[in-house]
């Protein structure tokens, strides 16, 4: 068959056509941003080439490579799912929560606040973070929130405590039986301190980063909390969300991320 009957054949182009070509760049785009930075990255990559080729091959009339990649495409879904289970579970956390359904909406590729924040007083974590800092104190914290981390909570131990900088460094300090681990805080309170988190398996992962900032990436990979770690080795302050970490931030850019993007 000529090809160029093939493309003159094509029907024209509607405003359905311009939404659902919309709608899946969307698509894409929101996936794109789920696996960006991790290990699964050239996978994603992969599928869309195949995908792309299958397509045009479609288009073409080329029937057998047409039915070969389809009958791919269609038996490595399960396939999929089995790889991008941890990116599919984080997805999906997502969705529930009243961030994505309620307090956040969304047109397209631009998010609208209609919400007022809760007033939060991040002050005391970090004066807690620059008198670590300063000491070379190892620390851990996790802002939880939407997402619950109700299995994490029960690793450790419950405090339920108002925050002060006094507790936290007091949490952390080397000689204490509860230093070890992470504390997970909400707004003004303390939760459970000495918490066990998921450990990181992204391959991308500066090889030189120790346990702490592995557990302090692992954990806002499968949820939407952000971490805040003070290295024991450097005193450096780092801040971690969506798997992504900042390093060597100062107390004051701390404060400011903090109250600009916890819920």
């Amino acid at each position: 068959m000529n090809i160029l009957s093939v493309i003159q054949g094509f029907p024209q182009i509607g405003l359905i056509d311009v939404i659902d070509i919309l709608l899946v760049a969307y698509l894409f785009y929101e996936i794109y941003k789920l696996v960006k930075g991790t290990n699964v990255m050239g996978i994603f990559i992969g599928i869309m080439i195949i995908y792309a080729i299958w397509k045009i091959v479609s288009i073409l009339q080329m029937k057998l490579l047409s039915d070969l990649l389809g009958q791919f495409i269609s038996m490595g879904m399960l396939a999929l799912v089995v790889v991008f289970q941890p990116e599919i579970r984080r997805f999906l956390l997502q969705l529930g929560t009243k961030s994505f359904i309620g307090i956040k909406k969304r047109f397209l590729f631009w998010k609208i606040n209609v919400a007022k924040k809760k007033k939060v007083n991040y002050e005391p974590y970090v004066q807690a973070c620059k008198s670590m800092s300063s000491s070379q104190t190892g620390a851990l914290i996790v802002f939880m929130q939407e997402n619950e981390l109700n299995d994490i909570i029960a690793s450790g131990e419950r405090i339920d405590a108002e925050v002060s900088s006094a507790l936290l460094e007091t949490i952390f300090f080397k000689n204490t039986p509860l230093h070890d681990g992470a504390v997970i805080v909400k707004n003004n309170k303390i939760l459970a301190a000495r918490c066990i988190l998921p450990v990181s398996s992204n391959s991308a992962i500066n090889p030189n980063l120790g346990l702490r900032h592995r557990s302090a990436i692992g954990v806002t990979e499968m949820s939407d909390a952000i971490s805040v770690i003070v290295s024991e080795q450097t005193g450096a302050i780092s801040y971690v969300k969506e798997g992504v970490i900042t390093h060597g931030v100062t107390p004051e850019q701390l404060k400011k991320y903090l109250d600009e993007n916890i819920i």
